[in-house]
């Protein structure tokens, strides 16, 4: 399916200010102000991280309240309970607060949620096991805000609450002792893209200020928060940014066994990127709460022996293993239920049931039938008695709006514009497959068209070691500071271009002087032969190549455009 270029609106003015200011070539100065880096300060601030440029974490609303009664607790002795979420950035929470407490307390525990018989969230189950364990307070990670009628039965047990969470609260806040979050509305944090792991390091922090602990104690859980905000989806941009960029280093020379273990079973070396967290680590830690018990991860993020963190990997390796080829199979039966769909291409939407389906992949497998249709994608499976699934959307389309204006079908729902979770009743199965259509039936056909959002157009006489160098200080690239797009215009195939097994590109192209550009197009095979009759435009990424101990500058393709003839 040919794909839409998505060009951005360009303030020439602006640019070119910001280009007298800096020097910085023209593309690099628009790339900076997308991201809302407009002055030389920022700017140096945006290419240097420094660790002191971290907001002050007594910022965060209910902070001061939160170290407190930390610290009660722990000149107390009373029990503590680190309860968190099933998936990455949960588990990384618990683990990270877990080893800051733990050589200081040893009435620590922690308690992750059963994601089949429990659910997203704070659990009836989870309060009772404290109430069982005599647990004075508990501490929330990744989730919390919502959980306002569970804090009350703790609290009537004498119970308190701390909660540690990055959603969106309801219209109703827990009755907590403290609530750090910087999405709360009376919050004024200057930043809200913490994921859940972010916001426990500023309590973390917050704590250690307090009571004049070493900043190194602190900055060597960096890699706990890298791998969270990696994996989360949340912006690498403000102090994101910083956290990110130091706790890749953190990651690279890490002394945390279940992290060296992880690396080793991944088969991922350093020095780890984001994309490394996200495709290497992050599955992995997913695997035990999609397919098992997600105490495994949390557990070998705890490890103190290479042995006792070996083994676990192993386990999680593979749980990871078996979630792919189910997700595989998954996939491959939704796919069979879009293509017998006699109306499938006038669709707006997917809405995808069967009772065998897992719970922990659904997710995973509504991407990827956005990937494939470029549709909005609702699965659906059975549990307890009731259909239970996820949501995932496209670019411009709000899913979670769209469930939201169906919640009278629905026991409940939550998550954010291109992501949600869902509960209902079967028999509402029908009316809600039909009144998600009849929500997206606003969006025009066009929106079916996949999209590749463009950074500009750069000539590819630009491309040099130096302007590469300088590309290379914009990372690390994620969500709101993405890896550059680059549109080059009337290139034309050297004729030394192969088609490789697999379906893929090896090309090699020029404009208008004699040098040669190497570049790979992944997947994209049926090109050949079209790229050899005359100019064509393609959009890429630009990324090193090292082969035979020799590291080459190479386009990544990303598309392809043929030009019609005279164009």
């Amino acid at each position: 399916m040919k794909k839409q270029w998505l060009l951005p609106k360009i303030d020439a003015k602006e640019i070119a200010d910001l280009q007298k200011q800096t020097g910085l070539d023209e593309i690099l100065c628009q790339m900076l102000i997308e991201r809302g880096v407009k002055s030389p300060k920022a700017i140096e601030t945006f290419f240097e991280p420094k660790l002191k440029d971290l907001y002050d974490p007594f910022l965060l609303k209910d902070m001061y309240i939160a170290v407190g009664r930390l610290n009660k607790a722990l000149e107390s002795g009373e029990k503590i309970l680190i309860y968190g979420d099933y998936d990455v950035d949960g588990t990384t929470s618990v683990a990270m607060l877990y080893t800051f407490l733990e050589p200081y307390h040893d009435a620590i525990d922690f308690y992750i949620p059963d994601r089949y018989k429990e659910g997203y969230g704070v659990s009836t189950e989870g309060i009772q096991y404290a109430v069982d364990h005599e647990i004075a307070l508990i501490i929330a990670v990744d989730c919390g805000i919502r959980a306002v009628d569970q804090v009350a039965v703790a609290k009537s047990h004498g119970i308190d609450f701390i909660i540690c969470d990055h959603h969106l609260p309801g219209n109703e806040i827990p009755d907590a002792i403290a609530i750090l979050n910087p999405q709360r509305a009376d919050c004024d944090y200057p930043f809200k893209g913490l994921c859940g792991c972010g916001v426990v390091f500023k309590f973390i922090q917050g704590f250690a200020i307090a009571n004049e602990f070493a900043e190194e104690s602190v900055f060597d859980l960096l890699d706990f928060v890298a791998v969270a905000t990696a994996c989360d989806i949340v912006p690498l941009l403000d102090e994101n940014r910083i956290l990110m960029h130091f706790g890749l280093k953190s990651i690279n020379q890490t002394n945390h066994v279940g992290f060296n273990a992880l690396m080793l079973e991944s088969k991922r070396k350093p020095p780890m990127t984001v994309s490394d967290l996200v495709f290497g680590l992050g599955p992995m830690i997913n695997a035990a709460g999609r397919l098992s018990d997600a105490k495994q991860s949390v557990k070998m993020l705890l490890a103190h022996t290479d042995e006792e963190a070996r083994n676990y990997a192993k386990q999680l390796f593979y749980r990871n293993e078996e979630r792919k080829e189910m997700d595989r199979e998954l996939v491959a039966e939704a796919e069979k239920l879009i293509l017998a769909m006699p109306d499938w291409e006038s669709k707006r939407s997917f809405v995808l049931y069967q009772p065998h389906w897992h719970k922990g992949i659904v997710g995973i497998a509504a991407s990827r039938i956005v990937d494939k249709f470029n549709r909005p994608t609702i699965i659906l499976t059975k549990n307890d008695g009731n259909l239970v699934g996820s949501a995932r959307s496209i670019s411009g389309v709000d899913i979670h709006q769209a469930i939201g204006n169906c919640s009278n079908l629905l026991l409940n729902f939550g998550g954010h514009q291109y992501a949600a979770g869902l509960t209902l009743e079967e028999n509402n199965l029908n009316e809600f497959r039909d009144r998600i259509e009849s929500q997206l039936s606003e969006y025009s056909e066009t929106k079916q068209v996949p999209e590749i959002k463009i950074t500009g157009e750069l000539e590819l006489d630009k491309i040099s070691a130096g302007f590469f160098k300088r590309l290379k200080q914009f990372a690390p690239f994620g969500p709101g500071n993405r890896n550059p797009v680059f549109v080059s215009r009337q290139v034309s195939d050297t004729g030394g271009s192969k088609l490789l097994k697999g379906d893929h590109l090896q090309l090699q192209i020029v404009k208008d002087d004699s040098r040669v550009y190497k570049c790979i197009a992944f997947g994209q095979g049926d090109y050949f032969y079209d790229i050899q009759k005359g100019p064509f435009d393609i959009c890429y990424n630009l990324q090193e190549n090292t082969w035979m101990n020799k590291t080459t500058l190479q386009l990544n393709i990303k598309d392809i455009h043929l030009r019609d003839v005279g164009e």
